[in-house]
């Protein structure tokens, strides 16, 4: 699917305008369908255009857990003109898929971490604990007897059970759904034990009272559920999972370029308009120079690589 946003009026930067983007407009490539991660990027893509000047289009190329789309700008021209907009599964699949068609260090540009979003761990009501460290303690006195359930084998929420079980170092039982809706379904029919789900995902479930929380898996607490311990404070210190979202350019990219995307971004990242999209999908912006993102990436390549083999998982 491919929509296109028309430049609304002149550009904030105008000497940036003149140089870049001039010839044609700026393609945000989104791996995955529409309706998830392409929500933020739409957002984005709006605020760019109010800030350059120019015509923007968001592409979504669905297909392979991201493979697909994240190959296309990987080959793509290296002028600014295609950028990938990712979330995770781009520092994840270089460690669950053989032969990858593209190396996410090596064929990228990193230009800006946009976003991070905490998760919840939430667990049925018939499981008998309410905190992190009950939780854990259950489930080293009763190894394998409780489950979890995930979007499907080496998806985002599958990884961060695994996580879990390496720091609580703890055994529980995989129950892969078809996507993430079929998971959470599962939790609240009491079919598995617990699931690890997105702020949006998982906020109706605790105000309904179907499934109860244990703890954010961030270093802070969120604003929108102010209330909701920490994983840390729930007694799992160690334990931290946020899912994000990144822009990236084509290698070699020119760097004044990059610099130039990085800057208009972060000046957009600082509106309080932008922000509260962001927090409508359980995000908070992030921001920060090229070189703490690409920092940021090769930290998370090195994580999911050792939650990866540690728990053997492999793509299906």
């Amino acid at each position: 699917m491919l929509v296109m946003a028309m430049a609304g009026f002149i550009a904030t930067f105008p000497a940036f305008a003149q140089s870049y983007p001039a010839k044609q407009p700026v393609r945000i490539v989104v791996p995955f369908a529409p309706g998830g991660t392409d929500t933020v990027a739409r957002a984005l893509a709006q605020k760019l255009i109010e800030q350059l000047g120019q015509s923007v289009l968001v592409d979504n190329r669905p297909g392979g857990g991201g493979i697909v789309g994240t190959e296309v700008v990987a080959k793509a021209p290296a002028d600014g003109y295609t950028l990938l907009f990712t979330p995770i599964p781009f520092v994840v699949n270089v460690s669950l898929v053989p032969k990858l068609p593209f190396d996410p260090v090596r064929d990228f540009a990193p230009i800006v971490q946009i976003a991070s979003a905490p998760n919840i761990l939430l667990i049925h009501p018939s499981v008998p604990v309410r905190t992190m460290a009950e939780l854990v303690k259950l489930a080293r006195a009763r190894p394998g007897e409780l489950s979890f359930a995930s979007g499907g084998n080496g998806s985002s929420t599958h990884l961060a059970a695994e996580l879990f079980k390496m720091v609580g170092k703890v055994e529980l039982l995989h129950v892969p759904y078809k996507g993430g809706v079929a998971a959470l379904t599962a939790v609240i029919s009491g079919e598995v034990s617990m699931y690890i789900a997105s702020m949006p995902a998982a906020i109706p479930t605790l105000r309904s009272g179907r499934l109860r929380g244990l703890g954010i898996t961030s270093k802070t607490r969120a604003a929108a559920l102010p209330d909701m311990p920490t994983t840390a404070e729930s007694g799992l210190p160690g334990y931290e999972y946020m899912g994000w979202y990144g822009l990236l350019a084509p290698a070699g990219t020119p760097h004044a370029i990059t610099t130039q995307l990085n800057a208009v971004v972060n000046k957009i990242l600082k509106t309080s308009s932008f922000a509260q999209q962001l927090a409508a999908d359980g995000a908070e912006p992030v921001g920060g120079t090229s070189e703490a993102f690409a920092a940021f990436v090769k930290s998370e390549i090195a994580k999911w690589a050792d939650v990866i083999k540690h728990a053997r998982i492999r793509a299906q």
